[in-house]
C-alpha cells in the first residue's frame, strides 16, 4: 500500500506543475469544504478487516465481469470530463491506458474526443449521459455512442455540479484552446443546444434509453435504497453509487455509508457499483465485502493522465490491482467470490 499511495502523490505533484491553476482547481474542486472530501477518504481508511485462516489456497485471482465484460481486475475508470485540459490526445490517452491494464472506461458527455477515436483505442467503454433539455441533442449522443461501439450507457442523475468560487475555474471561462473543447460528438448545428443544460431525470427516461440504445443502462449517483429499487424497477442494469468525489450536496452521505443500503435494496437484481475516496486496495476490498461487483478510480487516474499519458494510467490501475491482490492475499481469503460483509468489522 506505501508503494501506490507514494506514487500516486508523485503523479499528482507532477500533474500540478504541468497543468495550468484553473485546470488544476477545476479537476481538484468540491462541493463546500475540503473537510467534506478527507472526512469521506477517513471513512475508508477506518474500516477494519477480520481476516479469515484455515482456508488454503496460494494464489488470487482478480479477475471478474461486469455486464458480462471480463476485466482482469475490479478497478475501472469513471467518466470524467475536460480530459482534453490534462492531456492533448484527451480520452483516447486514457482509453489506450485503460486497454493496456485490461480495465474499462466511461466517457463523459462533456468529451471533446470524438467517440471512434476513443473506441480505436481497443478498451471497452460505457458512454455517461445527462438528460438534455435538447432532445435531439441527447438522441445523438446515444446513437453515435452505439454506432462507435458503447456496450453501457450511464445515466448521471443527480444532475451533480461543482461550485466554482474562483472566477476562471468553470470550464466555460477558460482560454480557448483544446481543453475547453466540449460535445465533439454533436453536430455543429446542434452544439448550441448541447449548452442549454440539463433537466430533471425520471425512471422512464432510463425505459427510454434501454429501448433506443438496446444496450444496458447503469443509474449513477444513488445514495438510496428506494431510489436504487426505483432504477432497477424501470430497467437498470447497475447502478452506481456515487458522490462524485464530493461534488454532490454539502454535507450528504458518504458512497461508503451508503453502499450497504443500496446493495440490500437492490438485491441482486443488478449489479452494484461504487466510486468517490477509493484509493487503495484495501478500499477496493472493503467495497467488494459490502456488495460492490466493482469500483470506480477517478482523480488518480486524470493526475496520472496528466503527469505520465497513457503508461501513467495503465501504471495507476496496475498498481491498484495489485494492492487489492496483496490484500486478498492477506485477508486469507484468495477468491473473490470468498468476500463477502463477514470480513468487515463493521463500518
Amino acid at each position: 500500500m506505501w508503494r501506490m499511495l507514494e506514487w500516486l502523490a508523485e503523479v499528482e505533484a507532477e500533474a500540478a506543475e504541468r497543468l495550468p491553476w484553473y485546470v488544476r482547481e477545476y479537476f481538484a474542486g468540491t462541493v463546500g469544504s475540503t473537510g467534506q472530501r478527507d472526512r469521506a477518504l477517513a471513512e475508508w481508511d477506518a474500516i477494519r478487516f477480520r481476516p479469515a485462516v484455515l482456508r488454503g489456497g496460494r494464489d488470487v485471482d482478480l479477475r471478474t465481469r461486469v455486464l458480462g465484460q471480463e476485466l482482469t481486475s475490479p478497478v475501472m475508470v469513471p467518466p470524467m470530463s475536460q480530459q482534453l485540459a490534462a492531456h492533448p490526445a484527451g480520452d483516447a490517452e486514457t482509453a489506450a491506458g485503460v486497454r493496456r491494464a485490461g480495465s474499462l472506461l466511461g466517457i463523459s458527455t462533456n468529451t471533446g474526443v470524438e467517440f471512434e477515436r476513443i473506441a480505436a483505442a481497443g478498451a471497452p467503454w460505457w458512454f455517461q449521459l445527462y438528460a438534455m433539455n435538447v432532445p435531439e441533442v441527447e438522441h445523438q449522443l446515444v446513437d453515435r455512442a452505439v454506432a462507435a461501439g458503447a456496450s453501457a450507457l450511464i445515466l448521471t442523475v443527480d444532475l451533480s455540479v461543482a461550485p466554482m468560487s474562483r472566477p476562471g475555474v468553470d470550464p466555460l471561462q477558460w482560454p480557448d484552446g483544446p481543453g475547453k473543447r466540449r460535445y465533439a460528438n454533436v453536430d455543429a448545428a446542434l452544439a448550441a443546444g448541447a449548452s442549454r443544460g440539463f433537466r430533471p431525470v425520471g425512471p422512464d427516461d432510463v425505459r427510454d434509453l434501454v429501448d433506443r440504445s438496446g444496450l444496458p443502462v447503469v443509474v449513477k449517483g444513488v445514495l438510496r435504497a428506494d431510489d436504487a429499487r426505483t432504477a432497477v424497477d424501470a430497467g437498470a442494469s447497475g447502478v452506481i453509487v456515487s458522490t462524485h468525489g464530493d461534488r454532490r450536496m454539502p454535507g450528504s452521505v458518504s458512497s461508503l455509508r451508503a453502499l450497504p443500503e443500496v446493495v440490500a435494496a437492490v438485491d441482486g437484481r443488478a449489479e452494484v457499483y461504487v466510486d468517490s475516496g477509493i484509493r487503495s486496495g484495501a478500499h477496493v476490498l472493503a467495497a467488494l465485502a459490502l456488495g460492490a461487483r466493482a469500483v470506480f478510480v477517478g482523480r488518480p487516474i486524470l493526475w496520472a493522465l496528466a503527469a505520465r499519458g497513457a503508461g501513467g494510467v495503465a501504471e495507476a490501475l496496475e498498481l491498484f490491482a495489485a494492492d487489492t491482490a496483496r490484500a486478498l492475499a492477506q485477508s486469507g481469503l484468495p477468491r473473490l467470490a470468498d468476500v463477502g460483509p463477514d470480513l468487515l468489522d463493521g463500518i
